[in-house]
């Protein structure tokens, strides 16, 4: 931990005190500079830095108060609470951030805690980017592979909310998690191959990074559609023959993470449709422990950190917590 300037907004930005920011593994990723997709290695390097990182402080995603605005700022005013990402731009685990006015922030939801709402743009934006494109019709079945992550939790949420059949595919530890959200159905991929069940879908969504494509695709109904928010190099080249030679589509287009997508998010919180889903709260004096929590692979939920709250033991628990 170390002192660094208060950052001052420009005409158009915002700046945020944080409260709190989910740790997630992208930011491991970003530390570490390992990525379990190799083919992002070069852009990410060129975009964060080449012989070392452009901007020191990490963290994407984020929940805090409004400070002060720019000039020319009309969308924020000193006093509101807010949530979002920061994209590339990083600098969530510090106590302030600067963000431009039309970055992806907007109005925390009413009833969530700064920790709540911080674990929800990870997950929340990504999972209703892709599931938004697979125009889910109510009754279909939806496959979700990798659904105990942040994206794929949300995934779950948000494909029952438009009345789809959900089966979930992760480890057996976050069996009662994914059907507390929403899966009826659950395939514990330690103990069974959900590929060899002979059952068909729908729509897929793939979380998970290594996972054999064909087998997957081969699992739709004619007119599918598969969705891969992890995709290796070879799904990106095989996806637009698939689309193209086949009755099945692929998408693979990642998500923008826009004010619009957020406000979307955020509605369908107000409404009930998700909640947030937080592991453990980790005071920021612990974050290489929220680290290694992240990395462990065994979390139910995100992994939050807030970045003023006194040192002590970490809570634990599901669904919307106070940290204590």
């Amino acid at each position: 931990m170390a002192d660094v300037p208060t950052p001052a907004p420009g005409a158009r930005e915002v700046l945020i005190r944080v409260r709190a920011a989910e740790a997630t593994k992208s930011d491991c990723e970003f530390r570490s500079f390992r990525h379990a997709v190799k083919w992002t290695w070069l852009p990410l390097r060129i975009a964060v830095g080449v012989t070392g990182p452009r901007r020191s402080v990490l963290g994407m995603y984020f929940a805090g108060e409004v400070v002060s605005v720019g000039g020319r700022v009309t969308c924020f005013a000193p006093g509101d609470q807010v949530y979002g990402c920061t994209g590339l731009r990083l600098g969530a685990y510090g106590e302030y951030v600067v963000l431009p006015e039309r970055a992806a922030i907007g109005p925390k939801p009413r009833a969530m805690t700064f920790a709540e709402a911080a674990a929800v743009p990870l997950g929340g934006l990504n999972a209703l980017h892709f599931l938004q494109r697979a125009g889910i019709k109510p009754g279909e079945q939806v496959l979700v592979n990798g659904a105990g992550g942040s994206i794929g939790a949300h995934a779950v949420q948000i494909a029952h909310s438009m009345g789809a059949q959900v089966t979930a595919v992760d480890h057996r530890l976050k069996q009662e998690l994914v059907r507390r959200l929403g899966a009826s159905d659950f395939v514990d991929y330690t103990i069974e191959d959900v590929t060899r069940t002979g059952r068909r879908f729908d729509v897929i969504f793939d979380m998970v990074a290594g996972s054999p494509y064909r087998s997957l695709v081969g699992m739709l109904q004619p007119g599918g559609r598969y969705l891969h928010g992890n995709p290796r190099l070879s799904v990106l080249l095989r996806s637009a023959l698939t689309t193209r030679f086949t009755d099945k589509t692929v998408t693979v287009a990642f998500a923008s993470e826009t004010r619009e997508a957020l406000a979307r998010l955020t509605e369908m919180i107000e409404a009930g449709k998700i909640q947030s889903i937080v592991d453990r709260i980790y005071p920021m004096a612990e974050v290489a422990d929220a680290h290694r929590r992240v990395e462990a692979e065994q979390r139910l939920g995100a992994v939050v950190i807030t970045i003023d709250e006194p040192s002590g033991p970490p809570a634990e628990g599901f669904g919307h917590l106070e940290h204590s």
